[in-house]
């Protein structure tokens, strides 16, 4: 993936600060940039002192992200309205309910907190960071089933986000909910759900404030419950176990 550096050059607006004891207002006239590339066209002509200099940290760094956690079956990326990478995520936010004495019915995991696709064969710490690289806990509330039903609202208007197998989500080509079930069953409007999420979309954040209105929280504040972690032990079980992780796109969020 290509990344990208915005190189900014600002018009000599401030040459002279402060030069004299005379009272003058300086304003910016004009912001000039470019995007330059950052890929493998600069590994033609590497810089031998720069990579001596990174040399003894690249060795620490890599001696923390290169143990292996699992291994994955198949080539994952995120996309919307649903992605292997995502359903994986939001199925992973289900079995950790476990550990912590819940058992969520609907699980999300925001596309926009997804930022690397994971390669089939070995799974490093390192992937992992890549893909998670954020402070987010995981966290559980309550959600009456109208409430449940304004936020796949909103995950629709969103074209879709990661969620957890046995949601059926059906929107239209306009970004309308048409349909919702859970494990088969059409959403009721009076009846609580489980959810498992974020903490950052628990407090309503891209676009989903559903969530804002979701009670009996219970929000993981310790260091060990951040994503990463967690996906990491989910992998470590599975590899454990002789398994290797897979996920389909399966339907759960359709455009029609």
């Amino acid at each position: 993936m290509n990344r990208y550096v915005r190189i900014f050059t600002l018009v000599p607006a401030f040459v002279v600060c402060f030069v004299s004891c005379s009272s003058r207002h300086y304003s910016v006239q004009s912001v000039d940039y470019q995007r330059v590339t950052i890929d493998s066209q600069f590994d033609a002509t590497p810089d031998s002192e720069t990579e001596a200099f990174l040399a003894p940290f690249k060795i620490k760094v890599d001696s923390l992200m290169s143990p292996v956690v699992g291994r994955l079956a198949c080539d994952m990326v995120s996309d919307r309205p649903e992605s292997k990478l995502s359903n994986l995520l939001a199925d992973i936010l289900i079995w950790a309910g476990k550990n912590f004495d819940e058992k969520p019915v609907v699980s999300v995991y925001n596309m926009g907190g997804i930022r690397a696709s994971l390669s089939k064969g070995d799974v490093t710490i390192g992937d992992v960071n890549d893909v998670a690289p954020f402070e987010n806990k995981l966290c559980f509330m309550t959600m009456k089933g109208s409430q449940l039903i304004t936020l796949f609202e909103q995950i629709a208007y969103r074209g879709g986000e990661g969620v957890n197998h046995g949601v059926k989500a059906v929107i239209s080509k306009d970004k309308k909910l048409i349909s919702l079930k859970i494990n088969g069953e059409d959403v009721n409007p009076d009846a609580e759900y489980r959810i498992a999420t974020i903490d950052y979309l628990a407090d309503g954040n891209d676009g989903m404030t559903a969530f804002k209105s979701g009670t009996n929280r219970k929000m993981l504040t310790d260091k060990s419950n951040n994503l990463r972690y967690i996906i990491m032990d989910f992998f470590r079980e599975n590899m454990k176990e002789g398994r290797e992780v897979d996920a389909d796109v399966e339907g759960r969020i359709t455009i029609e």
